[in-house]
Formats: structure tokens, sequence, C-alpha cells
């Protein structure tokens, strides 16, 4: 298996590989059709093995302090996607992405990392076990239907009616979020100095 920087030809590889990924995980349906671009630098790598795309790592970086990471001094890395193809777990692919996005990261100047994820447990497992400190929640919230939505979300517009909804919910009444709406994810942030 050989990690090496993304190439505009591996467009339809990254997005199959992280279409599949995620399927099994809380982003299921946060699928994209094209990769997405950064407004600022990035780390870009993917793990190639037999010539198919099989992980991915992106890390856009601050250039300037606290305009992409929430938190700490110096230059921070944002983690945006992550993800091995799920036919090829548990063989060190995501390991050896982040090890080599860090020694990226440190050459460019940056002094951590910051990633969010949602309630997955055995992604939230990854990134403790790679040493990553779990530094701030909030929640993601999907409204679907006219119970969930009633009393919470009206349009102002003459017959446009809200079908479904996603919000973030910041506040301390989590238990009361999770008990009105079937479908509601804690958003984690993990953060890694370097």
């Amino acid at each position: 298996m050989e990690v090496r920087e993304y190439q505009s030809s591996d467009e339809e590889g990254w997005l199959r590989c992280r279409v599949l990924s995620f399927l099994q995980t809380a982003y299921y349906d946060n699928v994209l059709q094209e990769k997405e671009t950064y407004e600022n630098p990035a780390i870009e790598l993917v793990a190639v093995k037999d010539d198919q795309l099989v992980g991915l790592i992106d890390v856009e970086y601050e250039k300037t302090e606290r305009t992409l990471c929430s938190r700490g001094n110096g230059l921070g890395g944002m983690i945006w996607h992550l993800a091995v193809h799920p036919d090829f777990r548990r063989n060190g692919i995501g390991n050896k992405l982040l090890a080599e996005a860090e020694k990226l990261a440190k050459q460019k100047g940056l002094n951590r990392l910051e990633a969010w994820t949602r309630d997955d447990d055995w992604v939230n497992s990854w990134y403790e076990k790679n040493n990553f400190r779990r530094v701030d929640s909030y929640l993601h919230v999907y409204m679907d239907g006219q119970n969930e939505l009633k009393n919470t979300i009206t349009s102002e517009k003459p017959s446009l009616y809200p079908v479904q909804v996603f919000a973030h919910y910041t506040g301390k009444e989590t238990k009361k979020i999770k008990a009105n709406y079937k479908r509601v994810h804690e958003c984690i942030c993990y953060e890694k100095e370097l």
C-alpha cells in the first residue's frame, strides 16, 4: 500500500471510498458528488493498494491563527475528511494516513490538529487511541415530518412548507432535545497537539 498526495485523477476513487466508508456511520447520508476544495492550503493524502483508492485524509490548515480551528494558540489544521474503504479496515490504513498527515503538518509549522465527528463509538475510540482528546461537543438535530417540525419550524413565505430540517443545538437541554427528535447525534470535537 502506498500513501501519497491526492491528484485530481483520484476524484472518483476518493468519492467512492468516502461514500462507502461513511455508509456504516452516523454520517451515512452525508454524500458528496465532487471532492471538496479548500479556501486555505490543505494536506490531501490518499492510500492506494493495487491501483484502488482505499483511504483518504484531508487537512485544511491555517495561515492565520484561529481562522479554522476553534481553540489553542499557534497554527492548527482541521481534518475535514478521514475515511478507509470498508473492505480494507483494520489494516492500519487510517493510522498510516494520520501519521503522514501529522509529519507534513509539523513541517508546515502546525502545532495541533482538530477533528469533529459524530457519536459512533468505534470512530471516537479510534481518535482517542491516536492521542486526540475530546474538547467540545454540540448536537446535530434532524427534524422530519409534521410532528417533529410542529411548534419548532415555520415558514414566513406563503405556500412554503418545511418538510425536513437539519439544525445545530448548542444549548444545555440536550436530554430534552434527544427525547423530542428521533435522529439526534452528538458532534464531538477532538484535538491533538503535535
